[in-house]
Protein backbone atom coordinates (compact mmCIF):
# COMPACT_ATOMS: atom_id res chain seq x y z
CA UNK A 1 0.00 0.00 0.00
CA UNK A 2 1.46 3.01 -0.91
CA UNK A 3 1.10 6.54 1.45
CA UNK A 4 3.48 8.59 -0.23
CA UNK A 5 6.55 8.35 1.67
CA UNK A 6 8.55 7.26 -0.48
CA UNK A 7 7.17 8.81 -2.98
CA UNK A 8 9.60 9.91 -5.95
CA UNK A 9 8.23 11.01 -9.43
CA UNK A 10 10.50 10.43 -12.08
CA UNK A 11 10.82 13.07 -15.41
CA UNK A 12 12.89 13.51 -18.07
CA UNK A 13 15.26 16.35 -16.68
CA UNK A 14 17.44 18.35 -18.58
CA UNK A 15 21.34 19.11 -18.14
CA UNK A 16 22.33 21.92 -16.26
CA UNK A 17 26.20 20.79 -16.02
CA UNK A 18 28.59 18.00 -16.87
CA UNK A 19 29.28 15.17 -14.35
CA UNK A 20 31.80 16.45 -11.72
CA UNK A 21 30.39 19.98 -11.84
CA UNK A 22 28.00 20.46 -8.94
CA UNK A 23 28.75 17.63 -6.08
CA UNK A 24 25.88 17.87 -3.56
CA UNK A 25 25.39 16.02 -0.47
CA UNK A 26 22.15 14.84 2.02
CA UNK A 27 21.63 14.96 5.51
CA UNK A 28 18.64 13.78 7.82
CA UNK A 29 16.96 11.02 6.06
CA UNK A 30 13.89 11.28 7.65
CA UNK A 31 11.33 11.30 4.68
CA UNK A 32 11.61 9.22 1.67
CA UNK A 33 11.45 12.42 -0.48
CA UNK A 34 14.88 12.61 -0.04
CA UNK A 35 15.41 9.80 -3.03
CA UNK A 36 13.08 12.03 -5.17
CA UNK A 37 14.95 15.18 -4.38
CA UNK A 38 18.39 13.92 -4.88
CA UNK A 39 17.51 11.62 -8.22
CA UNK A 40 16.17 14.74 -9.66
CA UNK A 41 19.00 16.69 -9.22
CA UNK A 42 21.60 14.01 -10.48
CA UNK A 43 19.09 14.06 -13.51
CA UNK A 44 20.01 16.99 -14.04
CA UNK A 45 23.86 16.77 -13.63
CA UNK A 46 24.34 17.16 -10.06
CA UNK A 47 26.63 14.73 -8.41
CA UNK A 48 25.38 12.78 -4.75
CA UNK A 49 28.64 12.41 -3.24
CA UNK A 50 27.52 12.24 0.35
CA UNK A 51 25.55 11.43 3.20
CA UNK A 52 24.68 11.46 6.39
CA UNK A 53 21.78 10.63 9.32
CA UNK A 54 21.84 9.44 12.63
CA UNK A 55 20.55 5.89 11.12
CA UNK A 56 22.54 3.56 9.70
CA UNK A 57 19.38 1.83 8.26
CA UNK A 58 18.47 4.97 6.37
CA UNK A 59 21.68 5.13 5.17
CA UNK A 60 21.66 2.06 4.02
CA UNK A 61 18.53 2.89 1.81
CA UNK A 62 20.20 5.53 0.60
CA UNK A 63 22.87 3.75 -1.03
CA UNK A 64 20.89 1.75 -2.45
CA UNK A 65 19.30 4.29 -4.76
CA UNK A 66 23.10 6.22 -5.02
CA UNK A 67 25.64 3.14 -4.81
CA UNK A 68 28.19 5.71 -5.62
CA UNK A 69 27.82 8.11 -2.68
CA UNK A 70 29.94 7.86 0.19
CA UNK A 71 28.62 7.64 3.88
CA UNK A 72 30.09 10.53 5.90
CA UNK A 73 31.16 10.05 9.64
CA UNK A 74 29.18 13.27 10.64
CA UNK A 75 27.56 16.16 9.67
CA UNK A 76 30.60 18.23 10.00
CA UNK A 77 32.28 16.47 7.43
CA UNK A 78 30.20 17.58 4.96
CA UNK A 79 29.23 20.73 5.91
CA UNK A 80 33.57 21.17 5.76
CA UNK A 81 33.85 19.86 2.58
CA UNK A 82 34.47 22.82 0.33
CA UNK A 83 33.68 21.08 -2.81
CA UNK A 84 30.06 20.03 -1.64
CA UNK A 85 27.93 23.03 -3.25
CA UNK A 86 24.61 22.12 -2.26
CA UNK A 87 22.62 19.95 1.21
CA UNK A 88 19.60 18.69 0.77
CA UNK A 89 17.57 17.40 3.17
CA UNK A 90 14.41 15.47 4.47
CA UNK A 91 15.09 16.14 7.91
CA UNK A 92 12.49 15.59 11.04
CA UNK A 93 10.85 19.23 10.06
CA UNK A 94 11.15 21.14 12.76
CA UNK A 95 15.02 20.39 12.90
CA UNK A 96 15.12 21.64 8.92
CA UNK A 97 15.44 25.32 9.68
CA UNK A 98 18.58 24.57 12.38
CA UNK A 99 20.34 22.72 9.51
CA UNK A 100 19.52 25.20 6.70
CA UNK A 101 21.61 27.87 9.21
CA UNK A 102 24.34 25.94 9.30
CA UNK A 103 24.87 24.88 5.76
CA UNK A 104 24.36 28.33 5.01
CA UNK A 105 27.15 29.36 7.39
CA UNK A 106 29.37 26.69 5.47
CA UNK A 107 28.58 28.75 2.54
CA UNK A 108 26.82 26.01 0.54
CA UNK A 109 23.04 25.81 -0.97
CA UNK A 110 20.92 23.87 1.41
CA UNK A 111 17.46 22.20 -0.71
CA UNK A 112 14.90 21.21 1.94
CA UNK A 113 11.71 18.97 1.56
CA UNK A 114 8.42 20.86 2.70
CA UNK A 115 7.88 22.00 5.15
CA UNK A 116 10.85 23.68 5.28
CA UNK A 117 9.65 25.42 9.16
CA UNK A 118 7.82 24.62 11.76
CA UNK A 119 7.67 28.28 13.65
CA UNK A 120 7.69 31.86 12.17
CA UNK A 121 11.30 32.29 14.31
CA UNK A 122 12.65 29.72 12.12
CA UNK A 123 11.73 31.58 8.91
CA UNK A 124 12.75 34.68 10.55
CA UNK A 125 15.85 33.34 11.24
CA UNK A 126 16.00 31.85 7.41
CA UNK A 127 15.51 35.05 6.05
CA UNK A 128 18.22 36.99 7.84
CA UNK A 129 21.10 34.38 7.15
CA UNK A 130 19.62 33.87 3.35
CA UNK A 131 20.61 38.11 3.23
CA UNK A 132 23.40 37.94 5.55
CA UNK A 133 24.98 34.89 2.82
CA UNK A 134 23.72 35.30 -0.26
CA UNK A 135 22.83 31.57 -0.62
CA UNK A 136 20.09 29.81 -1.75
CA UNK A 137 17.35 28.06 0.85
CA UNK A 138 14.98 26.47 -2.32
CA UNK A 139 12.59 24.10 -1.02
CA UNK A 140 11.23 21.04 -2.60
CA UNK A 141 7.20 21.95 -2.88
CA UNK A 142 6.74 18.77 -5.25
CA UNK A 143 3.21 18.87 -5.71
CA UNK A 144 4.22 21.70 -8.37
CA UNK A 145 7.36 21.58 -9.21
CA UNK A 146 7.53 17.42 -9.50
CA UNK A 147 4.40 16.82 -11.51
CA UNK A 148 4.48 17.43 -15.26
CA UNK A 149 0.52 18.02 -15.41
CA UNK A 150 1.41 20.87 -12.78
CA UNK A 151 4.36 22.01 -14.57
CA UNK A 152 2.16 22.14 -17.82
CA UNK A 153 -0.34 24.34 -16.29
CA UNK A 154 2.11 27.14 -15.58
CA UNK A 155 3.21 26.82 -19.13
CA UNK A 156 -0.82 27.30 -20.36
CA UNK A 157 -1.36 30.21 -18.17
CA UNK A 158 2.30 31.46 -18.80
CA UNK A 159 1.18 31.32 -22.29
CA UNK A 160 -2.13 33.13 -21.85
CA UNK A 161 -4.83 29.82 -22.04
CA UNK A 162 -7.22 31.28 -19.80
CA UNK A 163 -6.28 34.28 -19.70
CA UNK A 164 -6.08 36.18 -15.95
CA UNK A 165 -6.27 33.74 -13.10
CA UNK A 166 -9.22 34.32 -10.74
CA UNK A 167 -9.23 31.15 -8.63
CA UNK A 168 -7.75 28.04 -7.47
CA UNK A 169 -8.78 25.23 -5.74
CA UNK A 170 -6.52 22.84 -4.24
CA UNK A 171 -7.45 18.89 -2.91
CA UNK A 172 -4.55 17.54 -1.18
CA UNK A 173 -6.14 14.00 0.26
CA UNK A 174 -3.11 11.47 1.48
CA UNK A 175 -3.29 7.77 2.89
CA UNK A 176 -1.92 7.94 6.65
CA UNK A 177 -0.45 4.25 6.80
CA UNK A 178 -0.31 4.91 10.42
CA UNK A 179 1.80 1.89 10.97
CA UNK A 180 4.66 3.01 8.41
CA UNK A 181 4.95 6.54 9.93
CA UNK A 182 7.83 7.17 12.74
CA UNK A 183 6.81 8.72 15.77
CA UNK A 184 7.96 12.19 14.99
CA UNK A 185 4.81 11.61 12.60
CA UNK A 186 2.26 12.43 15.30
CA UNK A 187 3.82 14.93 17.42
CA UNK A 188 2.82 18.22 16.17
CA UNK A 189 5.85 20.59 17.58
CA UNK A 190 7.85 18.31 14.99
CA UNK A 191 6.09 18.08 12.03
CA UNK A 192 4.42 21.47 12.69
CA UNK A 193 0.57 21.04 11.70
CA UNK A 194 -1.13 19.48 8.80
CA UNK A 195 -1.81 23.41 7.14
CA UNK A 196 2.48 23.93 7.71
CA UNK A 197 3.00 20.75 6.35
CA UNK A 198 0.91 19.34 3.39
CA UNK A 199 -0.91 22.86 3.71
CA UNK A 200 2.45 24.45 2.10
CA UNK A 201 2.24 23.01 -1.02
CA UNK A 202 -0.91 23.84 -2.05
CA UNK A 203 -0.03 27.82 -0.83
CA UNK A 204 2.88 27.48 -3.02
CA UNK A 205 1.16 26.97 -6.23
CA UNK A 206 -1.75 29.22 -5.31
CA UNK A 207 1.32 32.35 -5.45
CA UNK A 208 2.62 30.52 -8.88
CA UNK A 209 -0.71 30.15 -10.84
CA UNK A 210 -1.86 33.15 -9.66
CA UNK A 211 0.93 35.33 -10.58
CA UNK A 212 0.75 36.61 -6.86
CA UNK A 213 3.04 37.51 -4.25
CA UNK A 214 1.34 38.01 -1.41
CA UNK A 215 -1.75 36.53 0.23
CA UNK A 216 -3.90 37.08 3.43
CA UNK A 217 -5.97 34.57 5.22
CA UNK A 218 -9.56 34.59 5.65
CA UNK A 219 -10.08 31.67 7.24
CA UNK A 220 -8.44 28.23 7.99
CA UNK A 221 -9.64 25.31 10.14
CA UNK A 222 -7.40 22.03 11.27
CA UNK A 223 -9.53 18.87 13.14
CA UNK A 224 -8.59 15.61 14.22
CA UNK A 225 -12.04 14.03 13.08
CA UNK A 226 -10.94 9.76 13.31
CA UNK A 227 -8.10 9.26 14.87
CA UNK A 228 -8.30 9.96 18.72
CA UNK A 229 -5.38 7.47 19.11
CA UNK A 230 -3.00 10.33 18.25
CA UNK A 231 -4.33 13.28 19.91
CA UNK A 232 -1.63 15.47 17.86
CA UNK A 233 -2.53 14.80 14.52
CA UNK A 234 -4.37 16.85 12.47
CA UNK A 235 -6.41 14.59 9.82
CA UNK A 236 -8.08 17.55 7.88
CA UNK A 237 -7.27 21.29 7.23
CA UNK A 238 -8.94 23.62 4.60
CA UNK A 239 -8.35 27.56 3.91
CA UNK A 240 -9.19 30.22 2.49
CA UNK A 241 -6.89 32.87 1.11
CA UNK A 242 -7.18 36.03 -1.14
CA UNK A 243 -3.97 37.15 -3.18
CA UNK A 244 -2.56 40.84 -3.07
CA UNK A 245 -4.01 41.03 -6.91
CA UNK A 246 -7.38 39.96 -5.77
CA UNK A 247 -7.47 36.19 -6.66
CA UNK A 248 -8.96 33.66 -4.25
CA UNK A 249 -7.79 30.51 -3.10
CA UNK A 250 -9.47 27.41 -1.37
CA UNK A 251 -7.82 24.36 -0.52
CA UNK A 252 -8.13 20.97 1.41
CA UNK A 253 -6.00 18.80 2.61
CA UNK A 254 -6.14 15.48 4.62
CA UNK A 255 -5.36 12.05 5.91
CA UNK A 256 -8.34 9.98 4.53
CA UNK A 257 -7.48 8.42 1.51
CA UNK A 258 -9.25 5.14 1.33
CA UNK A 259 -7.18 1.73 1.12
CA UNK A 260 -9.06 0.62 -2.05
CA UNK A 261 -7.32 3.85 -3.90
CA UNK A 262 -4.14 2.69 -6.35
CA UNK A 263 -2.55 5.61 -5.18
CA UNK A 264 -1.36 7.34 -1.96
CA UNK A 265 -3.81 10.34 -2.64
CA UNK A 266 -6.32 11.88 -5.51
CA UNK A 267 -4.43 15.33 -5.29
CA UNK A 268 -6.33 17.53 -7.81
CA UNK A 269 -6.52 21.14 -8.85
CA UNK A 270 -9.14 23.38 -10.13
CA UNK A 271 -7.83 27.07 -12.13
CA UNK A 272 -9.92 29.51 -13.09
CA UNK A 273 -9.40 31.71 -15.86
CA UNK A 274 -11.30 34.89 -17.07
CA UNK A 275 -11.18 32.91 -20.65
CA UNK A 276 -11.20 29.56 -19.48
CA UNK A 277 -10.17 26.89 -16.76
CA UNK A 278 -7.96 24.23 -15.88
CA UNK A 279 -8.28 20.83 -14.09
CA UNK A 280 -5.44 18.89 -12.83
CA UNK A 281 -5.72 14.96 -12.22
CA UNK A 282 -2.10 14.42 -10.62
CA UNK A 283 -1.30 11.29 -9.72
CA UNK A 284 -4.38 9.04 -10.43
CA UNK A 285 -7.32 8.98 -12.74
CA UNK A 286 -10.04 7.30 -10.87
CA UNK A 287 -11.33 3.95 -12.25
CA UNK A 288 -9.47 4.52 -15.49
CA UNK A 289 -6.16 5.39 -15.81
CA UNK A 290 -3.93 4.66 -13.08
CA UNK A 291 -1.28 7.13 -14.22
CA UNK A 292 -1.33 10.25 -13.30
CA UNK A 293 -0.18 13.62 -15.05
CA UNK A 294 -3.89 14.66 -16.36
CA UNK A 295 -5.14 18.01 -17.35
CA UNK A 296 -8.33 19.42 -19.40
CA UNK A 297 -8.17 22.85 -20.68
CA UNK A 298 -11.48 24.28 -21.37
CA UNK A 299 -10.88 27.63 -23.29
CA UNK A 300 -12.46 29.97 -26.21
CA UNK A 301 -10.84 27.65 -28.53
CA UNK A 302 -12.66 24.28 -27.47
CA UNK A 303 -11.82 21.15 -24.46
CA UNK A 304 -8.65 19.53 -24.95
CA UNK A 305 -7.35 16.41 -22.91
CA UNK A 306 -3.90 15.95 -22.45
CA UNK A 307 -1.88 13.02 -21.02
CA UNK A 308 1.47 14.74 -20.00
CA UNK A 309 3.52 11.66 -18.44
CA UNK A 310 6.98 11.39 -20.16
CA UNK A 311 6.08 14.88 -21.61
CA UNK A 312 7.15 17.64 -19.76
CA UNK A 313 10.06 16.85 -17.14
CA UNK A 314 10.94 18.57 -14.47
CA UNK A 315 13.09 21.67 -15.28
CA UNK A 316 12.67 23.03 -11.76
CA UNK A 317 15.72 20.95 -10.94
CA UNK A 318 17.85 22.12 -13.76
CA UNK A 319 16.74 25.43 -12.96
CA UNK A 320 17.77 25.29 -9.25
CA UNK A 321 21.52 23.98 -10.52
CA UNK A 322 21.84 26.58 -12.84
CA UNK A 323 20.60 29.16 -9.85
CA UNK A 324 23.75 27.75 -7.67
CA UNK A 325 26.05 27.60 -10.31
CA UNK A 326 25.15 31.07 -11.62
CA UNK A 327 23.66 33.33 -8.61
CA UNK A 328 20.18 33.54 -9.56
CA UNK A 329 17.10 32.52 -8.91
CA UNK A 330 15.03 31.64 -12.42
CA UNK A 331 14.00 28.02 -10.33
CA UNK A 332 12.03 29.48 -7.88
CA UNK A 333 12.36 33.01 -5.98
CA UNK A 334 13.80 33.54 -2.48
CA UNK A 335 10.58 35.78 -1.65
CA UNK A 336 8.35 33.44 -3.29
CA UNK A 337 9.49 30.68 -1.89
CA UNK A 338 9.89 32.30 1.52
CA UNK A 339 5.81 33.42 1.23
CA UNK A 340 4.61 29.88 0.38
CA UNK A 341 5.78 29.42 3.97
CA UNK A 342 5.25 32.22 5.83
CA UNK A 343 1.47 32.03 4.57
CA UNK A 344 1.15 28.58 5.47
CA UNK A 345 2.52 28.64 9.16
CA UNK A 346 -0.06 32.04 9.25
CA UNK A 347 -2.52 29.41 8.47
CA UNK A 348 -1.68 27.16 11.22
CA UNK A 349 -1.86 29.52 13.37
CA UNK A 350 -4.52 31.23 12.92
CA UNK A 351 -6.47 27.83 12.51
CA UNK A 352 -9.95 27.11 14.60
CA UNK A 353 -9.48 23.80 15.73
CA UNK A 354 -12.46 21.03 15.38
CA UNK A 355 -11.74 18.46 17.60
Amino acid sequence: MSTGMHYAPEAFVSKACEKGEFPIAAIGLEHGHIFGMCQNLEAAGATVEKAWDKDPKKLAEFKKWFPDATIAANENEILEDSRIKLVATADVPCQRGALGLRVLEHEKDFFTDKAPFTTLDQLAAARKMVKQTGRIWAVCYSERVANESAVFAGQLIEQGAISRVLQVIGLGPHRLGAKTRPAWFFEKQKYGGILTDIGSHQVEQFLYYANAADATVVHSRVANYDHPEFPELEDFGEVNLVADNGAGNYFRVDWFTPDGLRIWGDGRTFILGTKGYIEMRKYIDIARNPDGDHLFLVNEQGEKYFSLKGKVGFPYFTELILDCLNRSQKAMTQQHTFKAAEISLLAQQKAEENW
